[in-house]
């Protein structure tokens, strides 16, 4: 067992390894610097890369115990439907793709961290940003004696050059042509949920996002000239058909992500305010979450009771906070995933949406556990279920105050 720069005793580390660029130099720099045994855990989470090589390079770099798993199912049915239920959107636009997947991720690491009796994990997330809180909070809440190593906050490789060049000196095989030729000049992070965009010319806040990087979404210009419509079945408020076939959760955003794609729906540019304190512009594709968030609400619009509904509302942006900050398993993110759980039991029906370059537009909905009543909605005679008198009543008392502010000349 060796120690940290800090004094810390390390035996055995779990990486979040990608094997790319970054997770390749940091394993044999915790192979180098620490001296302890590296064991490498890597997620499918829908990014869509091939993990095979990661194994592969884990394997030749020397390390003994490598877990690969295909988490996508359990990412949406478990991370990303929950959300969703609660509508999350941070600072009204981003719909979170990457805050919401390391949960999920620092979940397996304490899982494998246990399993093999490591008493430390390691991440590639950098002092600046806010994956470090996330993947952090996460393994604290859920192994709160567990050490974390932060290459980034300790090694002095704070450029891609450096990186490159101790890679060379240290034959760390990195296809990093291949990954230029793929992502340049951007950092992008990608998951079942969305594909996020940062760094290079995008640092320029004024600077006009480029046709070519996005990778999932046409351009709405370019789009089909006809509309295509897009049945969703509710049931407790998650999708579990589309267009009348029962899929599982993974696999309902998967086909939401190929029509929503193909008709340039889900594209975004936003100044965000990271947890640590600066600002950041990132470009976001969320195809598929794009029409599960607006056809989700159009549910809700019809089977929950008005004060259900403001009161959701009300409480989404601090439930979005708590996913951006990282504090999904936190008790207050816990208390209030059940509150809204509980408000979907008559999330039910079916919900018609229209997609059209670049926009989704709601244009149906039904359900049998619907709160609509049209004998007293309608224009026409209303069969006695509503006196039209009674308003008066109802505007005069709800006038009141103002009424008397008027008369002390308070309004």
């Amino acid at each position: 067992m060796s120690k940290s720069k800090s004094g810390t005793k390390v035996g055995k580390v779990v990486l979040a390894y990608s094997g790319g660029l970054d997770t390749s130099v940091i394993l044999k720099w915790l192979q180098d610097t620490y001296g302890c045994e590296v064991i490498t855990f890597t997620a499918d989470i829908g990014q869509g890369e091939e993990l095979a090589p990661a194994r592969a390079k884990a394997k030749r770099m020397g390390v003994k115990k490598i877990f690969v798993e295909d988490l996508r199912e359990e990412f949406v049915r478990d991370f990303v439907f929950p959300m969703f239920r609660a509508n999350a959107l941070y600072e009204g636009e981003y719909l979170l793709g990457t805050s919401i997947a390391r949960p999920l991720i620092a979940q397996r690491l304490v899982e494998v961290a246990r399993r093999t009796g490591a008493d430390a994990i390691a991440h590639g997330a950098t002092g600046k940003g806010n994956d470090q809180v996330r993947f952090e909070l996460g393994a604290y809440a859920l192994m709160p004696e567990v050490k974390i190593i932060a290459p980034w906050r300790e090694w002095d490789l704070t450029s891609r050059d450096k990186l490159l060049a101790y890679a060379e000196r240290h034959r760390i095989p990195v296809d990093f042509k291949k990954k230029k030729g793929a992502g340049a000049p951007y950092s992008m992070d990608a998951n079942l949920l969305h594909i996020s965009y940062e760094g290079g010319v995008l640092e320029d806040p004024d600077f006009e996002h480029e046709e070519s990087m996005w990778r999932i979404t046409v351009s709405p210009e370019k789009a089909p000239g006809k509309p295509e419509y897009v049945d969703l079945e509710y049931r407790r408020g998650d999708v579990v058909a589309v267009n009348g076939k029962k899929m599982s959760p993974a696999a309902v955003l998967t086909e939401l992500n190929r029509i929503g794609g193909r008709h340039g729906v889900g594209r975004l540019d936003l100044v965000e305010n990271r947890y640590v304190g600066m600002k950041s512009r990132g470009c976001y594709e969320t195809p598929g979450g794009t029409i599960l968030l607006k056809a989700h609400r159009a549910m809700e619009s019809l089977t929950l009771d008005r004060e259900v509904v403001a009161l959701k509302d009300d409480l989404m942006p601090r439930y979005a906070r708590m996913v951006y900050n990282g504090y999904w398993f936190s008790p207050e993110r816990r208390l209030l995933q059940s509150l809204v759980d509980a408000s979907q039991e008559s999330v039910n029906g079916r919900v018609r949406v229209k997609l059209y370059k670049g926009t989704v537009l709601v244009t149906g909905r039904k359900s049998k556990d619907s709160l609509f009543d049209t004998r007293i909605a309608t224009f026409d005679e209303d069969q006695g279920a509503y006196n039209q008198a009674d308003a008066e009543g109802f505007i005069k008392l709800n006038a009141l105050r103002m009424r008397i502010g008027a008369r002390r000349g308070r309004n």
